[in-house]
């Protein structure tokens, strides 16, 4: 099997995964799903430089959180393997992606699949809303807009220890509505940090509609590039184009590949929901009943 077909498997089992759970609890992120699986397949099946999983395969208990005298404190990073200075490393920044990283762990075989079944369950690190103790995660990356500061700081100190890995940062169009971002964006030019890439699933969604009638954020490339950054837009379904996007040349600047995606790609019945797509909930039996027949007949009703 060669990469592309792989990425591609991984993306339809990105979606199978979180088209099940929705149906099985009558709501899910499902659109995230829909509108990133190529790129998160992409990135782990052949941009990213990642060691295997040093994790356990069925995620542990939550353990607590970091404090003094709490040695089984852990993150979620070991899904994304060691922490090598020649290994690249992984941040999901829009944390309500939760699922669709898990799904993606398990597609890629650095979780079990027996880890989907303790999503949102009391007392399990595989929440609804990760947070750094969750499967794929490094950092709590709290309200939207957070995580690509604090990886600036993580950035600087790999460079300060000579170590040549490169930090993924995955985001939302929605993130560059916020202020931090655009603050992050300008730091990451001023300490000419090119060890940073940041992937965008910009489909063109927020929790309140449609981006561009809640806060404008484009000409997005336009401004990235004035902010000091490399900025190239590629059609975040094309997994060839996802994975060649890595390779431009972005020397002594932070590298940003706007993903041009569908809310509602593969999952096609989605689209009359449109313009709400942030999470999809059942309110009409009909809603339900056509999501199913279209699992049914797309997958089989394979789980």
């Amino acid at each position: 099997m060669s990469w592309q077909e792989e990425a591609k498997r991984v993306a339809d089992g990105i979606r199978r995964r979180v088209t099940a759970f929705t149906l099985k609890n009558g709501g899910g992120y499902l659109s995230q799903a829909c509108s990133s699986a190529e790129i998160l397949a992409t990135l782990y099946t052949k941009v990213m430089n990642l060691g295997p999983s040093v994790a356990p395969p069925v995620p542990p208990p939550f353990r607590g959180v970091p404090r003094a005298g709490n040695e089984d404190y852990a993150t979620g990073a070991g899904y994304n393997g060691p922490k090598e200075p020649h290994l690249d490393r992984f941040f999901i920044s829009p944390v309500h992606y939760a699922l669709v990283l898990y799904a993606t762990l398990v597609e890629t075989g650095r979780m079990a699949e027996e880890g989907l079944l303790m999503f949102n369950q009391d007392g399990s690190t595989v929440e609804m809303i990760g947070a750094e103790h969750s499967p794929g995660h490094e950092l709590m990356a709290g309200s939207l807009g957070q995580a690509l500061s604090q990886v600036i700081g993580i950035a600087l100190a790999r460079r300060e220890h000579g170590e040549s890995g490169r930090n993924f940062v995955f985001m939302s169009d929605g993130e560059f509505m916020i202020g931090q971002t655009w603050e992050a964006v300008e730091t990451l030019a001023f300490y000419k940090l090119d060890s940073v890439v940041v992937y965008i699933d910009a489909n063109g969604q927020s929790a309140d509609g449609r981006i561009d009638e809640v806060m404008r954020i484009e000409p997005l490339k336009d401004r990235l590039l004035a902010f000091g950054a490399v900025a190239v837009e590629v059609d975040g379904h094309d997994v060839e184009a996802l994975a060649a996007a890595a390779e431009v040349p972005h020397e002594g600047k932070a590298l940003f590949v706007i993903a041009r995606t569908n809310p509602y790609c593969g999952v096609e019945v989605l689209a009359e929901r449109a313009p709400r797509f942030h999470y999809i909930r059942f309110t009409r039996p009909e809603e339900k009943e056509a999501l199913e027949r279209f699992y049914v007949e797309k997958w089989g009703g394979k789980k």
